[in-house]
């Protein structure tokens, strides 16, 4: 028979914890809808008590509808000082409006007397009142047990105390949380063990959860095994990222969960979705892709050569563990240029573009994508520009204006002051040449305006696109400022948002690159929507 099991992303929260991942208010809300799309069953948006930004996010998202996802707040258990009613972390919870809330207590007797220096006693008063006064304030309550393993492994019946007053004050779900990421597996069956008679001891008809950090590169393996003793609910983040090591990787748990251990959860559904959402991720925070993570990286199924190559031909199973195409991803025969046409095909449908898969030009367009994933180009945050892409090939993408020449001019006249850009620009539109100039903010702001100043008599809906992110990517470090750059912009209008991607070893054209397709894509949305 099988098992329903609940996942709980942190990536907004723990995930962004980790060193060089930094996401902005647009990133977060993206993510959370791709999130969504994807099948997640809790998105945990961050600690509104700790921070404004986390505060901004979930105002933000009263305004976003989630199809499936409910939307959790992370906080902690009152301060002892504060009665729960005045406690400033529990109130910033119930004004976030989310329908599930998340608190974390102490269940390492060494924290209790070291991190808040109160009493044990002390302690289980607060984890139950903090729960307690949450409780007729949500509709979903969880409680995450604080490095409860490594308490358990110090003093077992205080660590069982904990979940004790947790069910006491109504929560609904306990989570057992390897917060240090120390454990292995041989250790966390007889404490999840223990912990499930503790459980029937009392009668109570509550959840467990598994929240495994990785500093011992166990937590995927620890995971997986709490949810094969009966767990039913899995945290971690997209791509592992979080504090220190990371956490639980739940691109791996996905996979491993749906595909191989025969479990049901709502992302089972759409883990085709698996891969792109890992590398939106990636893109958004601006860090390079590990193409040598399972199930998503670009290496997950590549062959090389030799006999790996022959065999996979007469039969992938022979060297992949599960079809590629299950997660989103796809093969790739390093030495053949026949890779990729099923991920080619997937798009053109998303895209309503019609291509049959003996089409010559499938090859095309799939040897121009390779030859420009080469250059460093990358479409997972630029699906626009890939579309796009597509079209040309095809043949049914008009020219809506072309480039004569364009120049960005900095000039700082005295070092008190900002430098000043001016960017002129010769365009042709229709067989007519039109030529502008434009100040702005550094010179992609200027060619962005001198651009919409040449083209907006032409296309007046120019005028509605706003530009709402912009991240320039260093490919690599090997050549110092001469190093080749990728531009991503992301743009909306009253309709959707899109992104594009430039690449060159000059910034500015990478970046005109990309605000060419971005016009382009908006004026051909416009085309089909009237058409």
């Amino acid at each position: 028979m099988t098992r329903q099991v609940q996942i709980y992303d942190t990536t907004l929260r723990d995930g962004t914890q980790a060193e060089n991942f930094n996401l902005s208010l647009n990133d977060k809300i993206k993510i959370s809808q791709k999130l969504d799309d994807l099948g997640i069953d809790f998105i945990e948006g961050g600690w509104p008590g700790s921070n404004p930004q986390a505060v901004e996010f979930f105002q933000a998202m009263q305004g976003v509808h989630l199809r499936h996802a409910r939307l959790t707040a992370f906080g902690s258990t009152r301060m002892f000082a504060n009665p729960a009613e005045q406690d400033a972390n529990l109130q910033a919870l119930i004004a976030a409006k989310t329908p599930v809330i998340t608190i974390f207590g102490k269940s390492w007797d060494i924290h209790v007397f070291d991190a808040l220096r109160i009493k044990l006693e002390d302690n289980l008063l607060i984890i139950e009142e903090s729960l307690r006064y949450l409780r007729p304030h949500v509709e979903h309550l969880f409680y995450d047990a604080e490095h409860f393993f490594d308490g358990f492994k110090k003093n077992a019946d205080y660590a069982l105390a904990t979940l004790g007053r947790a069910i006491d004050g109504g929560a609904e779900c306990l989570i057992l949380c390897d917060t240090n990421g120390g454990m292995l597996p041989h250790e966390v069956q007889p404490i999840v063990t223990r912990v499930q008679a503790y459980l029937t001891e009392r009668e109570a008809k509550v959840d467990l959860g598994i929240h495994a950090h990785n500093d011992s590169e166990t937590a995927v393996a620890n995971s997986l095994l709490a949810l094969s003793l009966g767990v039913r609910q899995v945290q971690g983040t997209m791509n592992g990222y979080g504090e220190r090591c990371g956490n639980a990787n739940l691109t791996s748990i996905l996979p491993a969960l749906t595909l191989k251990m025969g479990y049901e959860c709502e992302a089972g559904k759409r883990i085709e979705t698996l891969y792109e959402t890992a590398r939106l991720v990636d893109e958004l925070a601006n860090l390079p892709h590990n193409k040598y993570q399972p199930y998503v990286g670009q290496s997950a199924f590549a062959h090389k050569g030799g006999i790996h190559v022959s065999a996979v031909k007469r039969n992938p199973l022979t060297y992949e563990h599960i079809e590629p195409e299950k997660v989103g991803n796809f093969r790739r025969i390093l030495i053949s240029d026949q890779s990729g046409k099923s991920n080619v095909l997937h798009k053109a449908e998303k895209f309503g573009i019609t291509i049959k898969q003996d089409s010559p030009l499938l090859g095309t367009i799939v040897r121009e994508l390779k030859e420009l994933e080469n250059q460093g180009y990358a479409y997972e945050g630029a699906e626009a520009s890939f579309e796009l892409l597509m079209r040309r090939v095809l043949g049914t993408q008009p020219d809506y204006f072309k480039l004569k020449a364009f120049r960005a001019i900095n000039s700082k006249r005295t070092m008190d002051e900002q430098p000043e850009t001016e960017a002129t620009i010769r365009l042709e539109v229709g067989g007519e040449e039109v030529h502008s100039a434009a100040m702005g903010d550094g010179p992609v702001n200027a060619i962005d305006r001198a651009m919409r100043k040449a083209l907006v008599q032409f296309y007046p809906a120019l005028n509605e696109i706003e530009l709402i992110d912009y991240k320039v990517r260093v490919l690599s470090g090997e050549y110092g400022t001469g190093a080749k750059v990728r531009v991503l912009i992301e743009s909306k209008d009253q309709h959707s948002q899109w992104g594009t991607v430039g690449v060159s070893y000059n910034i500015i054209e990478a970046s005109w690159q990309a605000l060419v397709d971005s016009f382009s894509y908006k004026l051909m949305r416009d085309e089909q929507r009237t058409g």
